[in-house]
């Protein structure tokens, strides 16, 4: 299977970002007109603050919260995992499967390079990934 970095997986993309002080509903307004499934939050430095995502989106709404006067500091999740852009996807893969996500932001350096999401991955991808986790349990 060929090795593809992150790198060349977000290349020509720009991520959607917003700041904290944006609401719920401007940022889903957002993320539908981009066919989005996620904002990166940043501060005024655009230092990654945060990550607010479809998931997010419907947690505020079965809360009862009124998104249009909700802002996403208070809805997002703080301080997200990253990866780097020299990182392979099988290690993007790896780490959105342990800990249970669909988005995770690409960072090098302190810097916002990107994003990548679970339907960026590939067949072999994510068979590789699969064949890797069977294998683990069937040691464990």
């Amino acid at each position: 299977m060929e090795k593809r970095y992150i790198a060349f997986i977000i290349k020509n993309r720009e991520p959607l970002l917003l700041q904290r002080n944006d609401t719920v509903s401007h940022a889903c307004r957002l993320m539908h007109e981009k066919g989005t499934g996620a904002v990166l939050i940043v501060d005024d430095k655009q230092k990654l603050v945060g990550i607010f995502t479809g998931r997010d989106a419907v947690r505020i709404l079965a809360e009862g919260h009124h998104a249009p006067a909700m802002t996403l500091a208070e809805a997002m999740t703080p301080d997200p995992h990253t990866i780097a852009p020299d990182q392979t996807s099988i290690d993007a893969l790896r780490e959105m499967n342990d800990r249970g996500f669909r988005h995770l932001p690409v960072v090098d350096n302190g810097v916002i390079v990107g994003i990548v999401s679970r339907g960026d991955f590939k067949g072999a991808e994510l068979e590789r990934l699969g064949d890797e986790t069977s294998l683990w349990e069937r040691i464990c």
